[in-house]
């Protein structure tokens, strides 16, 4: 057994002061105030030092980091990830890539997952989403109508591991490969993102409409209508639907989503509702001049935003900044929000008994001091 002593607990509904954790093997026993909660005799002490200690983060869009892809070198991208504290991590491969990369990524990532305890499954951006959004748009070779043959065996392939699969509601001949992903994974979620899809159109997809907004008032679009109307388009739908999580890249300067818009989200979907992520990337190309003093963003050939350089904990300390939420719901958005819509809630994104010990030690600014995965303390 091992308890964890002197840290301030980052709970779901607050944050207990000089709190307590213990834990049997991997799991969770009891968390609670120091009076409340007794030390069993014989238990490994583990001193947080005053760090907040929450539930390690959740990143379900992650493309690469640190020069590796998830979805090529998922060993080393998810151990560079696993230092900044996000303890679930869901490789995304992307439209960019061709149907044979797509196969490749996910036998790469499958045979990963056998052995690497924080790469949890695949997040799949694409490939059917509106090739006119997106990084590298010009470049996006999925401008096909599509086709049965390739999805199956997309779709065959990726099997339950891939949990997630973004879409635009807009592409004809969309219900066949959806009804084939939900057929082959019956858990499997869908996207909204790279769409300029109506909320009708949204609505008319039925029992496949998604549950999950990929990167909110990013690369999307809005149908024209009547002159001098504001259109409306896929993250209008979001707003107004009350069940849907909404992701956000929360970037240091608010370049993906600017800060009122980012207090906007807040506002509209509640804290409860949005998921951070990083939608981190790999990328050699130069930034434009007036970015060039930013660090965490990345940029494609055409000098457009290509996802960003950040991790979770840097993510965590941006939104803060350009909200005013505190550490507790930072702690929501990063980890337990992302844990219940990818339906692994029970198990991780939060401190809970009998939910497994992951975990990350932080500080006020979300500097991380140490992390927690299944249980046992990572040395790096």
């Amino acid at each position: 057994m091992k308890a964890i002593i002197n840290g301030n607990v980052v709970l779901e509904n607050g944050i207990i002061w000089d709190g307590i954790i213990v834990l049997e093997g991997n799991k969770i026993v009891s968390a609670g105030k120091k009076n409340e909660v007794s030390v069993p005799d014989g238990a490994e002490i583990i001193d947080a030092k005053g760090a907040y200690v929450g539930p390690g983060f959740v990143d379900i869009h992650v493309h690469g980091g640190n020069g590796y892809q998830t979805y090529e070198n998922p060993v080393e991208a998810a151990d560079f990830f696993l230092q900044h504290g996000t303890t679930s991590l869901f490789a995304t491969p992307s439209y960019g890539m061709n149907c044979e990369s797509f196969l490749q990524a996910f036998v790469v990532t499958k045979e990963a997952m056998k052995t690497v305890k924080n790469l949890k499954g695949l997040y799949c951006e694409g490939p059917y989403t509106n090739p006119n959004y997106g990084a590298a748009a010009d470049l996006n070779p999925w401008r096909h109508p599509i086709c049965e043959k390739e999805f199956k065996a997309l779709v065959d392939a990726g099997g339950k591991d891939v949990k997630v699969w973004a879409i635009a509601p807009e592409r004809e001949g969309l219900f066949p490969f959806l009804e084939y992903a939900r057929k082959v994974n019956p858990d499997v979620i869908f996207a909204l993102g790279h769409s300029e899809a109506t909320p009708m159109q949204v609505r008319a997809l039925g029992k496949y409409k998604p549950t999950i907004m990929t990167h909110a008032m990013c690369a999307t679009g809005r149908q024209a209508v009547f002159a001098g109307t504001r259109g409306y388009g896929p993250d209008e739908y979001c707003f107004r639907e009350p069940d849907m999580y909404a992701e956000v890249i929360s970037d240091s300067c608010g370049i993906h989503v600017h800060s009122e818009m980012q207090q906007l989200l807040l506002h509209t979907k509640g804290v409860h509702r949005v998921i951070l992520i990083t939608d981190s990337t790999n990328s050699d190309e130069p930034s434009p001049e007036n970015f060039a003093h930013i660090d965490d963003l990345n940029f494609d050939h055409n000098g457009g935003l290509s996802g960003s350089k950040l991790t979770m904990d840097i993510a965590c300390r941006n939104i803060m900044s350009h909200t005013n939420c505190g550490i507790a719901q930072a702690f929501l958005m990063a980890s337990t929000n992302p844990a219940k819509a990818m339906g692994m809630g029970d198990e991780i994104g939060s401190i809970e008994t009998g939910k497994i010990a992951d975990l990350v030690f932080v500080d006020d600014r979300f500097r991380v001091k140490q992390v927690m995965l299944d249980g046992e303390i990572c040395n790096f």
